[in-house]
């Protein structure tokens, strides 16, 4: 499945963020735990080359537990400081800081070095549309300081949210990059809702997920759609729209309200906690063969 989304503001923010960069000490960079790879933006490790790094991988709660702990060893293994977290919740966040301090350990002692002790840290926070940004800042910050929506595009400026106790945070719109080069990182970054839906086929995009949870994880299907799974992927979604109602006029199964059903429910954790990817390789194979 060839998916490219690059709205024209994405050219903005990124020379926006360009900018910023000088201005902060620490690139807190969101992934989503369910695609930790396809949802690192190359961007923003070229252009915040040289700043300190700290990884946080959100929406763990909806990622399989032992392909997360893989990702975890990964990031750990290039030297990166990492957090597993569900943005929602405050008390994953309540080790944050120490963390911070760990990646920024260099700055804050060369600043007590010239008698800066109490300069603050600047962190810029970025990610992909939709990775949760603005819900890890409001957690962070125990207060409404960013929008949020569960759609990619809510944050359209810079928003700088001063948090006291020495941080700084820089929220910063969701941006993708021009050209994916690898398909399967244009399906899992709509499987996530990181793209606009109006510019994907969501039918085909389902068989793709359809495809995906009979080789990754058989049994998810029959369990949660009492569906028979050794059939093709077009059969199998249209058993979820009658299992769940989905009829069009004249008492045919409606196969895109179906598709709209099983996406929802994927990417609300409905169908249990599951990823997409693990080190080394995509589980995704475009194209249902």
């Amino acid at each position: 499945m060839e998916i490219q989304w690059y709205p024209g503001h994405m050219t903005k923010a990124r020379r926006q963020m360009q900018e910023d960069l000088k201005l902060i000490d620490l690139i807190i960079e969101l992934l989503d735990a369910r695609i930790p790879a396809s949802s690192r933006n190359p961007d923003i490790r070229s252009l915040g080359n040289g700043k300190s790094r700290l990884i946080i991988m959100n929406k763990a709660d909806l990622a399989d537990e032992r392909a997360t702990a893989e990702w975890e060893s990964c990031f750990k293994d290039e030297g990166v400081p990492v957090m597993t977290v569900d943005s929602r919740r405050r008390a994953d966040l309540r080790s944050l800081r120490p963390f911070i301090d760990e990646a920024c350990k260099e700055r804050i002692e060369r600043n007590i070095r010239r008698g800066f002790k109490n300069r603050p840290i600047r962190a810029m926070v970025v990610g992909i549309p939709n990775v949760g940004k603005s819900t890890f800042i409001n957690t962070v910050a125990g207060r409404a300081s960013a929008k949020t929506g569960n759609r990619p595009g809510v944050t359209k400026g810079k928003q700088w949210i001063h948090l006291g106790k020495g941080l700084d945070l820089l929220d910063t719109p969701g941006i993708l990059w021009p050209k994916f080069e690898d398909p399967s990182v244009g399906t899992a970054l709509a499987l996530i809702g990181s793209i606009s839906k109006d510019v994907l086929n969501r039918d085909e995009l389902a068989l793709e997920l359809i495809g995906f949870l009979l080789r990754e994880y058989p049994g998810t299907l029959a369990e949660h759609y009492q569906s028979e799974e050794d059939r093709p992927a077009e059969k199998i979604l249209a058993s979820i729209a009658e299992a769940r109602g989905c009829i069009a006029k004249g008492g045919a199964p409606d196969e895109s309200k179906a598709a709209d059903l099983l996406l929802d429910e994927f990417r609300n954790g409905r169908l249990g906690r599951i990823s997409l990817e693990r080190p080394g390789a995509s589980m995704i194979e475009t194209g249902r063969g």
